[in-house]
């Protein structure tokens, strides 16, 4: 068969190679912006070396260039059909009697394949890593501060306890939010009077309380009292601050199913997991989508000119992908969609746009 013979093989070989070399660069920009940037913000720190900055680089590129990776299979594609094309090697082979559809076939094999991967194997590696790089950089940037700063973005949280009611507001949230750094919590009685405001560096979750981390707290007109560590009292389950808390990036494609069902038995809403976990599944699709795009805009004649054209449709396809997703994710997050639809609905659309294309343009 030739969409798997030594034909196949060879087209599927190109390609790996063409979507490794634009993977490959794309992460090394990626990387050194954020060494840059990090070395901006930390750049004051007399304890934080080069190697320091750049370890935790390496912790954080795995998650950030698997954000990229479908636009790599859409450049690699396009790089490797307009290549073929350009040698003429694709006319060579319908010479042969092999139609687009087959010698397509191992490209789109190659990329299910590769998107499986990455969903099974590459996402769980790089959400891991990307836990251990929160943790360090939380514990960088909140190091030897004298106090929370002020700042009203960041998770918010309302919660009940024994005590009262408090509002906790907290820079940033790591080990599936069980652990806050910069925290700020304002406490209030059973009858809602204000009792006190307390500052610290980071709270973890243990068994009905917070245990904060270095710090001061405010009392209703009484002096501000340090302390090194401090208890918080709290009704909150480590399933409903995995529920509020957590990132869905944060969580691999392994943990999703359990996260949904931990955040509904806890009563909170768990669209964001479910599309999350919904859009890794999708993930083989889109690849075979974006090979479909590319080779739609790549497999004209390559002496028949309109090149840049080419390549520019063929970006801009993948843009429009990008924002349809980005788009019907917010819908899904927010329960407008429900998360599959969100999830499977513009690459779905995208593919058959792209078969459809390819219809038209070949000849079987």
């Amino acid at each position: 068969m030739v969409a798997f013979g030594r034909l196949g093989r060879y087209f599927g070989r190109r390609f790996i190679g063409a979507v490794m070399l634009v993977f490959i660069n794309c992460a090394l920009l990626i990387g050194i912006v954020d060494f840059f940037e990090f070395s901006r913000r930390l750049g004051e720190r007399g304890d934080i070396s080069v190697a320091d900055i750049g370890y935790l680089v390496l912790l954080r590129l795995p998650a950030y260039s698997e954000q990229m990776f479908p636009f790599a299979v859409l450049l690699g594609a396009m790089a490797s059909f307009l290549t073929l094309s350009r040698r003429l090697e694709l006319v060579i082979a319908r010479t042969v009697g092999a139609s687009v559809w087959q010698f397509t076939l191992s490209t789109l094999a190659l990329a299910v394949l590769l998107g499986a991967f990455l969903t099974a194997v590459y996402n769980p590696i790089s959400a891991a890593l990307k836990e251990r790089a929160n943790k360090i950089e939380a514990s960088l940037f909140n190091a030897n501060r004298s106090l929370f700063q002020q700042s009203t973005d960041g998770i918010w949280v309302r919660q009940q306890s024994v005590d009262g009611q408090a509002i906790l507001q907290a820079q940033a949230s790591s080990d599936k939010g069980r652990t806050l750094t910069g925290i700020r919590i304002f406490s209030f009685d059973r009858h809602d009077k204000f009792v006190e405001r307390i500052e610290a560096q980071s709270a973890a979750l243990e068994s009905g309380v917070w245990r904060l981390n270095k710090a001061r707290v405010f009392p209703a007109g009484v002096e501000p009292q340090d302390y090194d560590s401090y208890l918080v009292s709290t009704n909150l389950t480590p399933e409903q601050v995995q529920g509020s808390l957590a990132s869905p990036d944060s969580l691999s494609f392994w943990d999703l199913p359990a996260a949904i069902s931990a955040s509904e038995r806890a009563g909170i809403k768990a669209e964001r997991y479910k599309l999350q976990y919904q859009t890794l599944l999708a993930r083989p699709l889109l690849f075979a989508t974006m090979v479909l795009i590319a080779a739609s805009v790549s497999l004209r004649i390559f002496r028949l000119g309109g090149v840049g054209k080419m390549i520019l449709s063929g970006v801009l396809a993948g843009f429009l992908l990008y924002v349809a997703q980005k788009l019907t994710g917010e819908l899904g997050e927010n329960g407008i969609l429900n998360p599959v639809v969100a999830g499977w609905l513009p690459v779905v659309i995208g593919g058959s746009m792209g078969c459809w294309i390819l219809l038209q343009q070949e000849d079987g």
